[in-house]
């Protein structure tokens, strides 16, 4: 018990001590965590009581308009994200430079500018995760409660969390691979909800919806492998956090098996 207290304490000095640019507390909601979480805390207030209480005898909103802009905006920005990976010399993704807090902050100008650019898109791709909470809202909305499961409300509530805290305490390149594969997931999602946006005519065009979630779990699978390698290598970044969004990911993989097990393999059986 004593050395399992030990090691708490050890990995939680180790986040408050790592080295991280001051620049990044600057930012909108980054200084401290009371703005995320006051936003996804009202997220959850309204998404789980007061939205479905407001709605519970109003007409359902149609918002076909915004929901068709929204989710071509969504598709864009994520296309977008994924580019963010051009700016990272792919090299380091997988050796030791690239999982050394102490790059950000080195006196060479070059080095210098490139951990701001990766700072800088690790903070949109954080803000991402924020505007994609308006997902839950445009259902309370619609009155879709069906749509409001736990993985739904748990996976967007945790992500803005994770994407804070690495931006936060453990920036650099060893998040690169995780963002591209969410955003190039989420490319995909999207165009999906886009064209059941445009209505009944263009149904026959998504036959392929089962597969978004095989797609999410093989993302979630090289995520983990990614995750298990920077342990592997001995990352210079506070194992706390990792170890953190380990699990987080192995969570995820559990429930959306479990969703894809109970939406598709029990309506084939």
């Amino acid at each position: 018990m004593a050395s399992l207290i030990r090691l708490v304490v050890s990995n939680y000095n180790e986040v408050l001590q790592n080295v991280r640019d001051p620049m990044v507390d600057t930012w909108f909601l980054m200084e401290s965590p009371g703005p995320v979480l006051s936003i996804i805390g009202a997220y959850l207030i309204f998404v789980l009581k007061i939205g479905p209480k407001v709605m519970e005898k109003r007409p359902a909103y149609q918002l076909n308009t915004i929901m068709i802009l929204y989710n071509a905006f969504q598709v864009l920005f994520s296309i977008w994200l994924t580019t963010l990976i051009l700016h990272v010399d792919i090299r380091h993704l997988f050796s030791t430079h690239g999982c050394n807090p102490e790059n950000r902050l080195s006196s060479n100008l070059q080095n210098t500018k490139h951990a701001q650019a990766m700072s800088r898109g690790a903070w949109w791709y954080f803000f991402a995760k924020i505007i994609e909470l308006l997902d839950t809202i445009f259902f309370v909305l619609r009155k879709k409660q069906n749509q409001i499961t736990f993985l739904h409300v748990y996976h967007h509530t945790i992500t803005a969390i994770f994407s804070w805290c690495y931006l936060k305490f453990l920036p650099g390149e060893q998040g690169v691979i995780i963002g591209f594969l969410n955003s190039t997931v989420h490319v995909i999602m999207y165009s999906y909800y886009l064209i059941a946006a445009l209505g009944p005519k263009y149904r026959k065009y998504l036959w392929w919806k089962k597969y978004m979630t095989s797609i999410q779990l093989v993302q979630f699978g090289l995520m983990l492998i990614y995750l298990v390698l920077t342990l592997i290598i001995d990352c210079r970044t506070p194992k706390a956090l990792t170890y953190f969004f380990t699990i987080v990911v192995i969570i995820f993989m559990y429930l959306f098996n479990d969703f894809y097990r109970q939406t598709y393999k029990k309506k084939m059986s």
